[in-house]
């Protein structure tokens, strides 16, 4: 292998932590906190937040939020969208170009919020538009030209998951449509909104995965550093 070397981990028997994941993306190793105990979460947040000025958790529940506010120094716990932020200090943004996350239903908004966290701790202004889906598209239209003036925008949206085709017609701008698992029982948990955004007749529309605001702010955030 010559002179190459593996990047940096710590091994903790329960988790491999990826020290450099910042150096080699731009942003250190995002903990996935369902699933994980308390105290692993804890441990591991603690861990990354020793070497890197931010850290994320997602999909966090209140006991594990509320415990890593008070053992965690510039710790805060949202418990809508369920996001952990470790922020030592904030990253520069650029406050002409800036990231606009809309939200169909107030339902949708966890899900929208999760998108708008993980936009602002990566260094993105970020600004948000929710209530506005397609049984009153009236509330959209509205606000046209706040959609035209955004750099990227991330769409979210459960049901039938129609809104991110009404925006992507719209604006000449990137549209990442996040399906949410919001409706009843025919939205089968999200799908029929993800088959709706996939099959999206409005150009420049990608789609993320159901609820997945996490990978739609990091994607946002990537396209917004670009443009």
């Amino acid at each position: 292998m010559g002179d190459y070397k593996l990047p940096n981990f710590e091994e903790m028997g329960f988790a491999t932590l990826d020290l450099e994941r910042e150096k080699r993306q731009g942003f250190s190793e995002v903990v996935y906190c369902e699933g994980k105990t308390e105290e692993q979460n804890l441990a591991i947040l603690k861990k990354l937040a020793k070497s890197h000025n931010q850290v994320l958790g997602t999909r966090a529940n209140e006991i594990v939020g509320r415990r890593a506010e008070l053992e965690i120094p510039f710790c805060t716990y949202y418990p809508l969208s369920r996001v952990i932020k470790i922020e030592k200090e904030k990253r520069i943004s650029d406050s002409e170009r800036f990231i606009l996350v809309v939200a169909a239903g107030t339902s949708d908004i966890p899900v929208a919020e999760e998108a708008a966290l993980t936009a602002q701790i990566m260094g993105n202004r970020v600004e948000t538009l929710y209530d506005v889906g397609v049984a009153g598209i009236h509330r959209l239209l509205a606000k046209e030209e706040l959609l035209q003036k955004a750099n990227v925008l991330v769409v979210v949206a459960g049901m039938e998951g129609a809104l991110p085709s009404v925006v992507g017609g719209i604006v000449s701008k990137p549209v990442i449509a996040v399906p949410t698992s919001v409706g009843y029982g025919a939205s089968f948990g999200g799908v029929a909104a993800l088959l709706g955004m996939l099959n999206s007749c409005a150009a420049g529309v990608s789609v993320v995965n159901i609820d997945n605001g996490f990978g739609a702010g990091r994607l946002a955030h990537m396209i917004n550093q670009m443009r």
